[in-house]
């Protein structure tokens, strides 16, 4: 009876060992599962989409059970320029770090292979299928200008346009084929309801190439605004409004001069062209060196122009015109000894042509030096403006916050007001004119430009894929835009944005996406479908954050 007792209790230990020691190695094999878990940081959102953009040449995404972005194509596309640059200097996204000081690739390079290097960045991004879209036909309604077709033929007449004899200018004969026309005539029959021109436009070196170097019939002073502009005209009976020099690129805006004080910067208009590449609703602008006396004085028939000329005292050529700001003597243009920098910014159809409907901007700023905006004093500010037409359907928000943040990019304080073509009503991308203020503070953002996206948490989807696809080093802000820039023929003379601002605009990308992060973690709404107007034919997806 004993001896079998033993032997159960024996049986018992034995089962209750086995059983303690299987326990145990469970234990410690869940423990070590769990410790490489946690050595591995979960991944943000973000992190996976950046993951997703780096691995994978991105062709579509699903919200909602709807497909977003069209496959890779060119035409009717978008650029852009791209980056993320932590303020110390380095990033960490997921397990890779990235150096924010030049790009991988680029950094420590030496000028001609950092840009050889940013120039690959730059094809490779127009090359994304986050910038390109496919062909769509566009409706005869949706171009903002057409040539009238041929009626009646007739020994002299096909359509032909025939300019009067002017000095100066060519003799055009002009028809209905576009072989026919000028680059800037071209320009304007391109404009349609989504954008002013076409990705990857093959007249877009054509035009560049007569704003550069065309010669200049006339030179008159541009009515209206606060600070000397030009236009000027073409022997092809194009035209340009050329803003001067007033600084050196790497001057810094005083702290102490209110925005709406602030100089007009020429190679702040140029930069701004390079950086909307992607939205494509900037006009097209170049840098040029003009010869005050052969292409202003001796060819102006304004002559309230004409009195303002003069020589400095060491000999260089100024002049000052009329205007509201900085039109003195003490605040004069003057030529090297008569070679001018100058942005040259071809202009939009005649008003007589075509109409623009200009719109104050909801979150424009007080231009007072006591008083606050109502954007500056309401905290459901945005509330209000969303009850407001033409807020309160369609994509205008939407366009909207596409210009708050490229206005950031730059720091850019002075969108008061925006334009819209009059024909497409309020269906149609915004205008985005008259940048000269941007680009005067590299060492201090402005955070209060972000107010609109902060108040409202709305962001266009395709935007902020881009963004993203920005943050990666293969395609870093800074560097593609040093190498967009580099071909402008200013840059021959110097680089037209220096690296200081090209830093900042890899800080403020930065601080963009944060931005948006907030907004998410605040909302956790779900996304919904939406047209990108400044895009013809694509689907591009709206995040309601």
């Amino acid at each position: 009876m004993m001896w079998r007792m033993y032997r159960r209790s024996r049986t018992i230990c034995l089962f209750l060992a086995f059983t303690t020691i299987f326990l145990h190695l469970l234990l410690a094999l869940l423990s070590l599962s769990t410790y490489h878990q946690a050595c591995d940081t979960p991944l943000s959102p973000r992190t996976h989409i950046l993951r997703e953009l780096a691995h994978t040449n991105y062709t579509s995404v699903e919200i909602s059970g709807r497909a977003a972005l069209p496959a890779d194509t060119t035409q009717r596309g978008s650029s852009t320029n791209d980056a993320n640059k932590d303020a110390k200097g380095h990033v960490q996204t997921g397990s890779a770090s990235i150096n924010m000081a030049g790009g991988v690739g680029c950094n420590g390079a030496s000028r001609a292979e950092s840009l050889e290097c940013g120039l690959s960045k730059l094809e490779a991004l127009f090359d994304h299928s986050l910038y390109t879209m496919p062909f769509t036909h566009i409706p005869e309604e949706d171009w903002l200008l057409k040539v009238k077709p041929k009626i009646k033929a007739s020994e002299k007449s096909s359509q032909m346009w025939v300019s009067a004899s002017q000095e100066g200018y060519e003799d055009m004969q002009w028809n209905s084929s576009s072989d026919s026309h000028p680059p800037w005539l071209r320009f304007h029959l391109g404009i349609s309801r989504w954008q002013l021109y076409p990705h990857r436009d093959p007249n877009m070196d054509a035009l560049a190439q007569q704003l550069a170097t065309h010669p200049i019939v006339s030179a008159v002073q541009k009515s209206g605004g606060t600070q000397l502009k030009l236009v000027m005209s073409f022997p092809n009976y194009g035209q340009a409004m050329l803003k001067p020099m007033k600084q050196e690129r790497d001057d810094e805006t005083n702290y102490n001069l209110y925005y709406f004080s602030d100089f007009e910067r020429h190679n702040a208009e140029i930069a701004a062209f390079h950086l909307d590449r992607y939205k494509l609703c900037f006009p097209p602008v170049v840098g040029r060196l003009v010869d005050v006396v052969k292409e202003i004085k001796d060819v102006t028939t304004d002559r309230k122009l004409a009195r303002t000329f003069f020589n400095s005292p060491v000999g260089n050529v100024c002049f000052y015109g009329q205007c509201s700001y900085y039109c003195s003597t003490e605040h004069a243009v003057c030529g090297r000894p008569r070679k001018l920098e100058a942005s040259v910014a071809v202009m939009l159809p005649d008003l007589s042509l075509v109409t623009r409907r200009t719109w104050r901007s909801p979150w424009r700023r007080s231009y007072s030096r006591s008083k606050l905006a109502n954007w500056e004093a309401e905290p459901n500010y945005c509330s209000t403006v969303k009850k407001t037409p033409p807020y309160n359907k369609g994509t205008r928000l939407l366009d909207f916050m596409d210009m708050v943040i490229m206005d950031f990019l730059m720091s850019n304080m002075d969108r008061h007001h925006y334009e819209t073509f009059e024909k497409f009503g309020n269906n149609t991308f915004l205008l985005h004119l008259d940048n000269g203020r941007a680009f005067g503070r590299h060492s201090k953002d402005e955070p209060s430009i972000l107010a609109p996206l902060e108040q409202c948490c709305r962001i266009r989807r395709s935007t902020w894929l881009r963004l993203n696809l920005l943050s990666l080093s293969q395609y870093y802000l800074s560097d593609v835009m040093r190498a967009s820039l580099s071909r402008d023929p200013l840059h021959s003379v110097a680089p037209l944005l220096s690296e200081p601002h090209l830093t900042a605009l890899d800080r403020r990308l930065k601080t963009v996406l944060e931005t948006v992060s907030r907004c998410q973690q605040q909302r956790r709404e779900t996304g919904s479908a939406d047209d990108d107007k400044c895009h013809k034919g694509g689907i591009r997806f709206m995040l309601v954050l």
